[in-house]
C-alpha cells in the first residue's frame, strides 16, 4: 500500500518506519529541509530505541523515503496520514493551527479519492473540522478517519508493532476495511481493531491518558498520605495490585507524570469539558495532585537539611533528567522542577543522564534557568563527588543495583532521595544512608 505521512515528530517517524517495516510504500514529509535531509542519511532526530535500525533498513531496501514535497507525496498515496504537532494553547485546548493547515495543503494536492488519517492527537470534533476544510478546497472523493496513537516513548517500536489495539474512527466502509488491512500485519496475535466513529475514536484517546494520568496521581497521593501516617507504600501497592480489578500498571509512586501526552492531553480534555459546559472534576484533581507532586523532592531536600537556603553554595547530584527512561524527551519532566528550585535556592547541580545530556539543558534554558550552577557530568558517579546528597529522578536501569560503597565514598554526606522507590531502605540505613523515598516514611 503507498502511505504518505506528514509530520517526522515523533509519532510520523515510528508510524512512518513501521508501515515501511511491513512492506508498504511509506513517504514522510516534513518542512524542515535539514531534518529531511538528515533522515534520508538514516539519522533519527529523536532516541528511541530500536528506531535508528528499522530507519536505515527500510530506507536501505527502498520502502521508506523523505521529502520537503507535499503535493509529490499526497499525489502517489491512497492514505495520508496528519502526524504534526498539537500543542496547548494558552486556555489549555490543543492548538489545531497546524493540523488544518495541513488537512488545506492535501487537499490542494489531491488527484482522485483519499484516505486522511487523524494521527495527532486532537480534540473531539477534529475530524469534522478537517473534512470540512477538505471540501472546501477539493472536488475529489475523500474519506477522514481518525486513528489515535497509543506508543509509549522508549518502547514505542514494540508498541506499534505490537499494539493491544487499535482504533479506527469512520462511518465509511471502504476506509474502514484499507485501514484494517493497513494494520492486520501487526494483529496477528489476535489483538482487536476496534471500529468506531471519529468522535469516539478522538475521545478514546483523551480518556486513556487521563486514566493513565490519574492512576499515577492516585498512587501518588496515597503515598503522601503514607508519608505522613507511617506506612510504606510499596506494602499498601502490593496490597492493591493484586487485586485483578485493580491491576499492577500505572500504580507506582513517583515525582509526577511528564512528557508530551498526558500533561497536554489532561489540558486537552478539561478545555473539552468547559466548552461542553460539564466541569471535569476528577481529571482536574489529577492534575492538581500532579502538580504538586512534582514538588515533592525539592520539599523533602529542604525539610531535611533545614531549608532550601541552608543549601545556597552547596551541591547537589542528580541522576536522571529525562521524564522517563529510554528516552531524550524532556517536556513536562519532574525534573525540570526540582533542578529550577535547586537553581533558585542559589544550589550547585552535577546531574547525570544517559541520553538526555543534549536536551536537558536546552530545556532548562527554555524555562528560564540560569545554568551557571548547573554542570552535566559525564558519568552517574562523577555527579555525585563533592554533593551533600543525591537525588535520584529517573529510573533507568543502571541506578537499579549501583555500587553504593562507592557512592557513599564520593558523596560528603550519605544521603539519598529516591524518588522511583528502587531501593531498599533498611539495606541503605545499614550501610550508613540516610534515606527518603516516596511514601516510605
Amino acid at each position: 500500500m503507498k502511505v504518505a505521512i506528514v509530520g517526522t515528530g515523533y509519532v510520523g517517524l515510528v508510524a512512518g518506519t513501521c508501515f515501511a517495516e511491513t512492506g508498504n510504500a511509506v513517504t514522510c514529509v516534513d518542512i524542515d529541509p535539514a531534518k529531511v535531509a538528515r533522515l534520508k542519511q538514516g539519522e533519527s532526530p529523536i532516541y528511541e530505541p530500536g528506531l535508528t535500525e528499522l530507519l536505515g533498513k527500510n530506507l536501505k531496501e527502498g520502502r521508506l523515503r523523505f521529502t520537503t514535497e507535499l503535493s509529490d507525496a499526497v499525489s502517489q498515496a491512497q492514505v495520508i496520514f496528519l502526524a504534526v504537532g498539537t500543542p496547548s494553547s494558552s486556555d489549555g485546548s490543543a492548538d489545531l493551527t497546524a493540523v488544518l493547515k495541513v488537512a488545506g495543503d492535501i487537499a490542494a494536492s489531491m488527484n482522485g479519492y483519499k484516505i486522511v488519517v487523524n494521527k495527532s492527537t486532537v480534540p473531539v470534533g477534529t475530524s469534522k473540522k478537517v473534512s470540512e476544510i477538505i471540501k472546501s478546497k477539493t472536488t475529489h472523493p475523500f474519506s477522514v478517519v481518525s486513528n489515535p496513537e497509543f506508543l509509549k516513548e522508549g518502547s514505542a517500536i514494540d508498541d506499534f508493532l505490537k499494539p493491544d489495539r487499535v482504533v479506527i474512527g469512520t462511518d465509511n466502509d471502504e476506509a474502514w476495511n484499507t485501514m484494517r488491512e493497513l494494520y492486520e500485519p501487526f494483529v496477528r496475535q489476535g489483538n482487536p481493531i476496534i471500529r468506531m466513529n471519529n468522535v469516539c475514536a478522538e475521545m478514546t484517546k483523551y480518556a486513556a491518558n487521563a486514566m493513565l494520568a490519574t492512576k499515577i496521581s492516585f498512587i501518588n497521593e496515597i503515598a503522601l498520605l503514607c508519608d505522613k501516617v507511617g506506612a510504606d507504600v510499596e506494602s499498601v501497592r502490593a496490597g492493591i495490585t493484586s487485586d485483578a480489578r485493580i491491576g499492577r500498571h500505572f500504580l507506582y509512586p513517583g515525582p509526577g507524570y511528564g512528557g508530551s501526552c498526558f500533561p497536554k492531553d489532561v489540558k486537552a480534555l478539561l478545555r473539552t469539558g468547559k466548552e461542553a459546559g460539564l466541569p471535569m472534576n476528577m481529571i482536574a484533581a489529577a492534575e492538581a495532585t500532579n502538580d504538586r507532586q512534582k514538588q515533592v523532592l525539592s520539599e523533602k531536600i529542604a525539610k531535611h537539611f533545614g531549608g532550601l537556603s541552608a543549601l545556597r553554595g552547596k551541591t547537589i547530584a542528580i541522576w536522571g533528567l529525562a521524564f522517563k527512561p529510554n528516552t531524550d524527551d524532556m517536556r513536562e519532566a519532574p525534573a525540570l522542577v526540582l533542578v529550577e528550585a535547586l537553581l533558585a535556592a542559589g544550589v550547585n547541580v552535577q546531574a547525570y543522564d544517559p541520553i538526555a545530556h543534549e536536551t536537558a539543558p536546552a530545556a532548562l534554558k527554555q524555562q528560564g534557568c540560569d545554568l551557571a550552577n548547573f554542570r552535566l557530568a559525564d558519568s552517574a558517579y562523577s555527579a555525585l563527588s563533592g554533593a551533600e546528597a543525591l537525588a535520584l529522578v529517573t529510573e533507568w536501569n543502571e541506578f537499579r543495583t549501583p555500587d553504593f560503597e562507592k557512592m557513599k565514598s564520593l558523596l560528603k554526606q550519605a544521603v539519598l532521595f529516591d524518588g522511583r522507590n528502587l531501593w531498599k531502605p533498611d539495606a541503605l540505613r545499614k550501610k550508613g544512608f540516610t534515606y527518603y523515598g516516596i511514601g516510605r516514611s
